[in-house]
């Protein structure tokens, strides 16, 4: 199995070097701990303080302060097709980093298919785009490593033709069913029979599905055609809402970090004082 190896990239200058840290521990334990084993992958994650210190072959994830393009954010590829991303420093950023580090780990190149039985009444076999954060994205339905609020992630029984009460659809359990969509997520594919790319989107009352028009046959990636098309209005919101409801959590994780950083204090001070 081959070893990915992705950098967390602090372009701000503004992010504190030990909530940097603090998000790259979270992002490693969800790529060992939870991704990796349901996806078949093996990753590093690592912290750099600019893009110029990232080593040769490691897939950047830049974290910027500002960005004025709203199709620069989120997933790239470089003239080799390597991946790339940007994320916004904003509230919630680390659930942002999540998102793209899964969706990047598991399909790297943007343009991974999986052929399952259409959600759209009259279309038969379709081909679906694999982003595996997309259709439970919302903020609402992350989860916390380390007191950090990370994406929520669909497993490979997504695309199963029907659905199973003993399994899992994803790492939370949010996703109860093959190829369902939460309020705030969607899902993309296309139809062979009428050559057209499809979305089902639930971003207002209720699910809907519509053709996906803008798509073309170029050198960009599906996933980031994908995602330049799709307008969440509310998205920001969520975010906010999720992240306010995971303040405790960061709180009581907080304390812990404090308490067990004093236990190692003392035991250093122990060891490193000169005795008398």
């Amino acid at each position: 199995m081959l070893l990915q190896q992705l950098a967390l990239v602090d372009h701000s200058k503004s992010l504190h070097a030990a909530d940097l840290a603090q998000a790259v521990a979270a992002l490693q334990k969800q790529a060992t701990r939870d991704l990796g084993p349901i996806w078949g992958i093996k990753a590093t994650v690592d912290a750099f303080p600019d893009i110029k210190n990232v080593p040769v072959g490691y897939w950047p994830i830049i974290i910027t302060e500002k960005i004025d393009d709203p199709t620069a954010a989120g997933y790239h590829a470089d003239k080799h097709h390597q991946p790339y991303a940007f994320v916004q420093l904003e509230k919630g950023w680390q659930l942002t980093c999540s998102h793209e580090m899964c969706e990047m780990l598991v399909d790297p190149f943007g343009n991974r298919l999986i052929a399952s039985n259409s959600i759209k009444s009259g279309q038969g076999r379709v081909k679906y785009l694999v982003e595996v954060c997309d259709p439970c994205e919302n903020a609402s339905h992350g989860y916390s490593v380390n007191g950090v609020l990370l994406s929520d992630f669909y497993t490979p029984h997504y695309f199963d033709p029907v659905a199973s009460p003993a399994t899992r659809y994803s790492f939370t359990g949010a996703l109860k069913k093959p190829r369902e969509i939460k309020k705030g997520g969607y899902l993309s594919w296309y139809d062979p029979q009428t050559k057209k790319w499809w979305q089902a989107t639930y971003f207002g009352s209720a699910p809907s599905i519509g053709e996906l028009k803008g798509m073309k046959d170029n050198d960009s990636s599906l996933r980031s055609q994908v995602d330049r098309l799709t307008k969440y209005p509310g998205k920001a919101k969520a975010m906010m809402s999720a992240f306010n409801g995971n303040a405790k959590n960061r709180k009581t994780n907080f304390e812990s970090n404090k308490a067990e950083g004093s236990h190692w204090e003392d035991v250093m001070k122990k060891h490193l004082t000169k005795k008398k």
